[in-house]
């Protein structure tokens, strides 16, 4: 999942997931941020960039993994979502 912070907002989605698919979850990926006098600034963590490149990327967890699935898919992994929240972002409910 691609998330760019410009506000202090954090969109994340989730659905239902296939059998076999109980580990896997829908991550946060920081991609830059955007200072409150300033223009967004990009970090090395692009996860379109690592889809087309097949490279990794790290989610606010710390898990490094090269994204391939449909985020959409998945629920929305517990620690980033608590790391989100304690960063005072505001996640979707569901």
């Amino acid at each position: 999942m691609s998330i760019q912070v410009d506000s202090d907002v954090v969109q994340a989605t989730t659905s239902q997931v296939d059998e076999g698919d109980h580990e896997r979850f829908t991550h946060i990926v920081l991609e830059g941020y955007t200072p409150k006098d300033g223009e967004f600034v990009p970090l090395e963590n692009s996860v379109v960039g690592a889809m087309i490149n097949a490279t990794p990327v790290k989610a606010l967890c710390g898990k490094l993994w090269v994204p391939g699935r449909d985020p959409q898919k998945y629920p929305l992994c517990p620690t980033c979502k608590e790391i989100a929240t304690a960063l005072g972002w505001k996640l979707p409910s569901g």
